[in-house]
């Protein structure tokens, strides 16, 4: 068999490392769709993909991820630095990542490993500066026109030729020039087939087998503690509407999909093209849920659609508040404003969709007062959902840059929004987490009499299940802080 690119068929195996990264995995379990897409790109050009996603799997460890290169015997191993849900949030999987690649190296030395996503994109020469790393080449960026290339030039010896990509020689961090990004979004596709569907589920009432989708990428919003516009370079591109539902079609017929997550930061920027496939969505009449996250303004502009959202399947909207005052979100550069966040809310309740609002602590001028003041807001603002993440700064974004001199915590498996990094001027790191707990605590013991009052029926019994989900979690991961965390009884009952 000769692939597309070369004579030589080569064995690529992706690995999806286990990680944490709590309220990422609360409430179900995401297929790795940014590796699929790369596996996509392998098959197309002629070379055989394997996934194995330990994240996922039951059973999954690196253990096994051991002896799935041992059994398999690939050329290649590929890790990606991307949660499955959100590309917002990133780093938090390099060093589970980096493990995975020193496991294969260990297994067969002759291995050649790849690392690709946000944080290897800006940071490659950390990963390649130390002679023991196990990384041999970082995939820069989007990367399913390079690695077809790549897997050609390893062959052929001729690595200094292909875009995007960075690699040790000699002693020496080489690094190629930027690729530019895929026209044609159409034209790629993900390697569905690849994935074992029974491990991604959505917890959350009705429970259902669950896929993740782009419809876009990119974003060219410019909020500080994103890695959207860094990755994507301020771009914007969008998928046309009907390839968005032969796509959706296929996960419902094939795979049995129920509940799909558009993954998109910015899926609605285009109102005229955001229109039509709702209108798609509405008339396949495919019965499925969609998950989605958009701009509060977009939403507010979006008044007259809102009925469309909910007919082509829009149950649960998730905003970004971030802040409870302007000049906070001034500061975060987020480009919008309390109103607008507020009024979304309003205007998604309207129409019975599911609201998730997340509020950022953590901030360096933060104080026991000014988060209670986020509290108030989020009480005031009053959606059916919300969660705290800690203001977070990736390694490479303009918020590192800002406040690097107060990050006091440097292992990047802790970059998961839920673990202080920035020390406040007036707060230690575990005051900030004790204040993390008493902020969901706080929030929920006035929304779940709320919720219990809701008539029954989808959205109450939606909204009970995802607190107890959210409950569950809360305890495991603020349980080691013991008697100084504020108390949550673990199942609200129905």
């Amino acid at each position: 068999m000769k692939g597309n690119t070369g004579d030589f068929v080569s064995k690529v195996l992706f690995v999806v490392p286990p990680y944490s990264s709590w309220g990422v995995e609360v409430i179900g379990t995401w297929p790795p769709l940014q590796i699929a897409y790369l596996a996509g790109a392998v098959e197309q050009s002629g070379h055989e993909a394997r996934i194995y996603d330990a994240m996922n799997r039951e059973g999954g460890s690196f253990e096994t991820i051991r002896a799935e290169v041992e059994q398999y015997r690939p050329d290649i191993v590929v890790a990606y630095d991307y949660l499955p849900v959100t590309g917002a949030i990133s780093t938090a999987v390099v060093p589970a990542a980096v493990k995975a690649l020193s496991l294969a190296k260990a297994a067969n030395p002759g291995i050649i490993t790849l690392l690709g996503g946000p944080f290897p994109t800006f940071k490659y020469q950390e990963l390649l500066d130390d002679p023991a790393s196990p990384v041999d080449i970082v995939l820069r960026g989007e990367a399913e026109a390079t690695l077809p290339e790549l897997l050609a030039a390893l062959q052929d010896g001729g690595l200094d030729t292909v875009k995007g990509i960075a690699f040790r020689r000699d002693g020496l961090v080489l690094v190629t020039e930027i690729r530019p990004h895929i026209l044609d979004l159409d034209t790629i596709k993900p390697a569905w087939h690849l994935l074992d569907w029974d491990a991604y589920r959505y917890r959350i009432d009705p429970p259902g087998r669950m896929a993740s989708i782009l419809t876009s990428r990119g974003c060219m919003m410019g909020c500080s503690f994103c890695s959207h516009r860094a990755f994507w370079r301020g771009d914007w591109r969008a998928r046309t509407p009907e390839d968005v539902m032969e796509e959706v079609r296929l996960l419902v017929d094939r795979y049995g999909v129920e509940s799909i997550t558009l993954i998109d930061p910015y899926p609605t920027s285009d109102r005229t093209r955001w229109e039509r496939l709702l209108d798609l969505f509405i008339d396949a009449r495919l019965g499925i849920r969609l998950l989605m996250e958009t701009r509060a303004e977009d939403v507010v502009r979006d008044a007259d659609l809102l009925p469309k959202y909910r007919a082509a399947g829009v149950v649960h909207l998730y905003i970004g508040a971030e802040a409870g005052t302007d000049e906070l979100l001034a500061s975060l550069n987020k480009g919008n404003d309390v109103n607008a966040i507020a009024r979304a809310i309003d205007l998604a309740r309207e129409h019975d969709i599911v609201t998730e609002a997340s509020f950022m602590i953590g901030h360096p001028t933060e104080t026991q007062a000014s988060i209670d003041r986020t509290i108030e807001v989020a009480i005031r603002m009053n959606p059916d959902i919300a969660v705290f993440p800690v203001l977070t700064p990736m390694p490479f974004t303009p918020l590192y840059d800002q406040m690097q001199d107060r990050v006091r915590v440097h292992d990047y498996s802790k970059y998961n929004l839920s673990t202080p990094i920035i020390e406040p001027y007036d707060m230690t790191l575990e005051e900030v987490a004790i204040a993390l707990g008493r902020c969901y605590m706080t929030f929920y013991a006035q929304k779940i009499p709320m919720i219990r009052a809701l008539p029954d029926g989808f959205k109450r019994r939606y909204l009970l299940s995802a607190c107890k989900e959210m409950m569950a979690a809360y305890g495991k991961h603020f349980g080691h802080l013991g008697a100084k965390m504020p108390k949550m009884h673990p199942h609200p009952a129905a």
